[in-house]
């Protein structure tokens, strides 16, 4: 079939599972030609180009990225006949509007299937993912880790992508200390996912070639740990499949894409943050979980907060600093900062809207259901300055830092400060050892190099 042929097709993404689609199923497509990715939900994505080292010797110039914005213009510009959407934790209701507007600008709308992006591994591969982001992916990976480590296996974490620099460079990443983040310039998001499994002794591998970071990750592991992003499904297909369900977002189980197909294919659901959701929620939650998928185990579990000084929140005016995704297309109100700061009597929590600089201000208006809290955004070095001048510019005699890296160590915080910390504590404390062990006696390959 010649080049005339081809069916022309835009990747709708957020810089990364639009790159992993193109990687491992339209790259390989000799009947199509990727004209375009689009970006959304991620800042400064949009004007880059997907570089031709990873794009391969059918796109000699790369790939361009448009911002989304421009998506209609792009279809009729480049003649497009078909636009594939590839980015997570966007509600049903988004995905259709997506699919009316391709469809009115005329071109065909298409998502493609877990099975058809999953690789095959030679290790047993455990995941960890979730109906929406903020549910409690990272503590649920980070208890999955503890008890192979109890096992006596050599674990990579291999994190779903988050390649905000040079793609190029980040095809494939490896991770074993702080100094490595350091070295790779990681932005406080990326910090966030890898810094709590190297503290604990886990490699974790990350970029954009997720076949590449698959092999690497087998010659150094025994078990591989999926520490999905978003409610992405899977990158790699699983021995063991861990979703995490909110019982504080009641009914986003059946709302969400690809929330809705994890559950679908999850083998244990976990319903994280019983100790502080509505028991009326948790019940709605279970029984939708029930409805979409009645083989999967459904396990109960609380994430109980920590505070470093608790003594140092009551009677003070607080500034709460939460994790950003989960407050921003997480769509989460509060976090486990607010939570902590108002059992602790905190006098005052700060609302620091009207202190917000340069990009943060930008946040605030994007995500005009966030009061109360500060998000902890830091994409980009700029950004990162400008989160740190919004922290200095807000009056209050306390910070209270809620996200998962402590953010003393990337910028300076002249003020008190103090941190928050939550587990996964499951109230049956077997159901994860046992299932976990039976998935990783299902060897699949050699022992690893050492």
């Amino acid at each position: 079939m010649g080049d005339s042929k081809k069916a022309r097709v835009i990747i709708m993404g957020a810089a990364g599972r639009d790159f992993h689609n193109f990687n491992v199923y339209w790259k390989r497509r000799t009947d199509v030609e990727v004209v375009a990715f689009t970006a959304a939900q991620i800042p400064d994505i949009a004007g880059r180009v997907y570089p031709p080292v990873l794009a391969g010797p059918r796109y000699p110039r790369g790939i361009p990225i448009h911002a989304e914005d421009r998506l209609d213009d792009l279809i009729r510009e480049l003649r497009a006949d078909l636009v594939t959407f590839s980015y997570s934790d966007v509600s049903h209701e988004f995905v259709m509007h997506q699919a009316c507007r391709v469809n009115a600008a005329g071109a065909e709308f298409s998502l493609l299937g877990a099975a058809q992006t999953m690789i095959e591994s030679t290790r047993p591969v455990i995941a960890v993912g979730a109906v929406r982001t903020g549910a409690g992916k990272s503590q649920t990976s980070r208890r999955v880790a503890e008890i192979l480590k109890g096992m006596g296996k050599k674990v990579a974490v291999v994190r779903h992508p988050m390649p905000y620099g040079d793609l190029a460079r980040q095809a494939v990443q490896r991770f074993a200390s702080v100094a490595d983040m350091d070295e790779a310039r990681c932005t406080i998001e990326e910090r966030e996912e890898y810094e709590p499994h190297t503290a604990m002794g886990s490699l974790v591998f990350a970029g954009v070639d997720y076949e590449a970071i698959l092999r690497r990750a087998e010659q150094e592991a025994d078990v591989v740990l999926w520490d999905g992003g978003n409610n992405d499904t899977p990158f790699y297909r699983p021995d063991l499949n861990l979703v995490v369900a909110d019982p504080h977002r009641p009914g986003h189980e059946l709302r969400y894409y690809p929330g809705e197909t994890n559950v679908r294919m999850a083998d244990i659901v976990i319903i994280n943050k019983v100790d502080t959701a509505d028991p009326e929620a948790i019940q709605t939650v279970e029984a939708n979980v029930r409805a979409l998928n009645a083989k999967a185990a459904i396990l109960l579990a609380d994430s109980p907060v920590t505070v470093e000084r608790p003594e140092a929140v009551k009677g003070r005016r607080v500034l709460v600093i939460e994790d950003g995704p989960t407050l921003t297309h997480g769509e989460m109100r509060y976090g486990a900062g607010l939570v902590a700061a108002r059992k602790l009597q905190a006098a005052e929590i700060v609302d620091p809207r009207p202190y917000a600089q340069g990009s943060i201000k930008q946040v605030y208006e994007k995500y005009s259901h966030l009061t109360q809290i500060l998000p902890a955004m830091g994409y980009g070095e700029r950004q990162v300055a400008e989160l740190s001048a919004t922290i200095q510019a807000v009056p209050c005699d306390l910070v209270l830092i809620a996200t998962p890296v402590d953010l003393r160590h990337l910028l300076t915080i002249d003020k008190p400060s103090t941190r928050v910390k939550y587990e996964l504590e499951e109230h049956d404390r077997t159901v994860l050892p046992l299932a976990i062990a039976k998935a990783v006696a299902a060897q699949k390959g050699a022992t690893p190099h050492a």
